[in-house]
């Protein structure tokens, strides 16, 4: 019987080369191939006409031979599979069990992925994380994390796992994303609480896709004439007055759509022009308004026995969403592309051209860190372009008088 990596009788001599990144990156085959590595006896890549291409490794052990399927090119490194294949090598020859089984955790490896996902979720998503964040991180958990690594031991789950779960949801990177953020916090505190050895978090070194942010902001003529609409809605109807001082609210302030819903009356400070949100996204922060939101704020009327600023249609209860009218307006003012989150987009934006700067962008936003205001900047440097066109005009027209610049 031939050893591992080498062929049966009769079968043609395997490929032998030095696998390394550069040369499994050049590999292109007319039809399955395993290209095995000179060093390393049982480790290889097996490339597919498609262009894919998956690290491979087998051995022989007092059971017989084992093999296993390392992980695919791009998600995991020539370097890294060379090293879990030397692994699987050695654990086989010595008869142990070359990889963590899932659903095999056993007392020594700890708690699995799914027990100790329950455990988070009771004791740190439900006391700590506000309702729409709680909501993603169940999502992320129930229908991606633990089905796909639940029955691993925490301990034992490895980079690769991680990263070929990743690599799974490629198809919608932000859930992607999402889940191993959530994975990766729970490993966080994990350590923390003494559930699992520090330094064994395996999401450290996955690489997050890149994030695809959506911009759309709104131009001096479409908020002229979403003014008009909202105007016109007051008396033709089709969305509730509350909705529709709620939008305007948004408009005027920059404020988060939640921020707005959730407004109390004991928040608002009409004498010294302000709203002071005790438990907003990024935690207490008090918001300036101008005369024009405050006399929007100052002309609602006030429901006996209902705290909320915009109240909803049950008893004591604030108004829940604003999709509703938010469509029935876009569409009137032929807005279909603009989401209700673009309104605090094109606040920032008018900030902008209005000269303010971005430490001042972030303040007026809510934003705690200057990195979710820096988002912006290539609206700060469009503005800046602009106002130095515009001054260096009016020194043109001084100094090449009757004349639009120099020969």
């Amino acid at each position: 019987m031939s050893a591992p990596g080498e062929p049966e009788r009769g079968m043609a001599k395997p490929q032998r080369r030095a696998i390394s990144n550069r040369m499994v990156d050049a590999l292109r085959v007319v039809r399955d191939t395993v290209i095995w590595d000179r060093e390393l006896i049982g480790f290889g890549v097996r490339a597919y006409p498609s262009g894919g291409r998956v690290y491979v490794v087998r051995a022989r052990g007092p059971e017989g031979t084992r093999r296993l399927t390392i992980g695919r090119h791009g998600v995991i490194g020539a370097e890294e599979a060379c090293r879990r294949a030397a692994l699987f090598i050695a654990r086989v020859k010595a008869g142990e069990e070359p990889a963590p089984r899932p659903g095999a955790a056993g007392t020594a490896n700890g708690p699995t992925v799914a027990d100790f996902a329950r455990r988070y979720l009771e004791e740190h998503v439900a006391v700590r994380c506000k309702p729409k964040t709680a909501k993603t991180v169940r999502s992320a958990i129930r229908r991606h994390i633990v089905p796909a690594l639940g029955g691993y031991p925490m301990a034992a789950l490895g980079r690769i796992q991680v990263a070929e779960f990743h690599q799974r949801l490629v198809r919608t990177p932000s859930t992607a994303n999402a889940a191993v953020k959530t994975l990766s916090h729970m490993y966080v505190l994990a350590e923390g609480w003494g559930a699992v050895p520090e330094g064994t978090n395996p999401c450290r070194s996955v690489v997050m896709y890149p994030a695809r942010r959506r911009e759309r902001f709104l131009t001096d003529r479409e908020f002229e004439r979403l003014g008009r609409v909202l105007d016109a809605a007051d008396v033709r109807g089709g969305a509730s007055p509350a909705a529709l001082a709620a939008i305007r609210l948004l408009m005027l302030t920059g404020c988060r759509k939640n921020e707005i819903l959730t407004l109390r009356w004991e928040d608002v400070d009409l004498g010294a022009a302000a709203l002071r949100l005790a438990d907003s996204k990024t935690g207490p922060r008090t918001v300036s308004l101008s005369s024009s939101a405050a006399r929007l704020l100052a002309g609602l009327p006030r429901t006996a026995g209902n705290p909320w600023v915009f109240p909803g249609r049950g008893r004591g209860r604030h108004l829940r969403s604003l999709d509703d009218a938010w469509r029935t307006v876009r569409t009137r003012a032929g807005l279909d592309d603009v989401r209700l989150h673009d309104l605090r987009h094109s606040y920032a934006s008018r900030a902008l051209a209005l000269g303010e700067s971005l430490p001042m962008i972030g303040k007026l936003l809510g934003h705690s860190q200057m990195e979710t205001t820096a988002r912006y900047a290539h609206l700060a440097r469009d503005s800046i372009r602009d106002s130095a066109e515009r001054v260096a005009d009016s020194i043109a027209g001084d100094i090449f008088p009757g004349a639009s610049g120099p020969d």
